[in-house]
């Protein structure tokens, strides 16, 4: 039996541990969706989380999150494998996670339905298509960066575009939390707050500046085309 290179096998290793991964955020949403009656968030009053159960909520996203950096610490070898696996980890979590909900509730209809995509430091609201082609920026960047030998910095031009990178990450921040900074800046309440309109070329202006380190590996590799290693 042909056996797998050890960079693709941990890449397998970090995509299966993300969609378990995302079906048991998909259930615990599932459960606390149904408890609150919110399956569908985009409704009045869309956040009715009180007293100790908001706190869990908001802890619950925080251990989301070191768990998904964790992973990518313990597979990678480098700062840049490690952070390419974390990218992966993430951007298949996110992605099986709208699956995995579709499946069990029936939602997302659409991927232009609204959504609450965190609730920290303030809610961020956008259309499902958003924070799922951010996913795929992420899976498509995180397998360039895990990829053995593939320079990700270092130069003047790699330089430019992580920091072209940054700010778009800005910007897709701005997009997703708008809302809740103007109710925020207006004295009202960001947890009733429901958003009107989504800001897509702001986000789009984002997703282009967030994918240009993206684009720079990919042509790297282009250029030196290279096979994983055996061992």
């Amino acid at each position: 039996m042909m056996r797998l290179p050890r960079e693709r096998t941990t890449w397998l290793l970090v995509f299966v541990f993300a969609v378990a991964m995302a079906w048991v955020e998909a259930a615990a949403v599932h459960y606390l969706r149904v408890l609150v009656d919110r399956v569908d968030p985009y409704q009045a009053n869309p956040l009715p989380i009180r007293g100790v159960l908001g706190q869990v909520e908001l802890v619950r996203e925080l251990a989301t999150l070191v768990m998904l950096a964790a992973v990518g610490l313990l597979a990678g070898r480098t700062k840049a494998t490690r952070l390419g696996y974390a990218a992966v980890a993430f951007g298949a979590w996110d992605i099986f996670y709208y699956v995995f909900l579709r499946m069990i509730d029936g939602w997302p209809r659409s991927l232009l339905d609204w959504d609450v995509l965190f609730l920290l430091p303030l809610p961020w609201w956008g259309p499902v298509l958003a924070p799922v082609c951010i996913a795929l920026l992420l899976i498509a960047g995180g397998t360039l960066a895990s990829r053995p030998s593939v320079p990700t910095a270092g130069t003047s031009v790699a330089r430019m575009s992580w920091r072209l990178s940054w700010f778009g990450i800005a910007l897709a921040l701005y997009a997703f939390m708008a809302d809740s900074l103007r109710a925020l800046s207006q004295g009202l309440d960001v947890t009733k707050t429901l958003p009107q309109t989504f800001n897509w070329p702001v986000f789009w202006l984002a997703f282009a500046l967030m994918a240009a380190p993206v684009v720079l590996m990919a042509r790297r590799i282009r250029r030196t085309p290279q096979e994983w290693p055996s061992r």
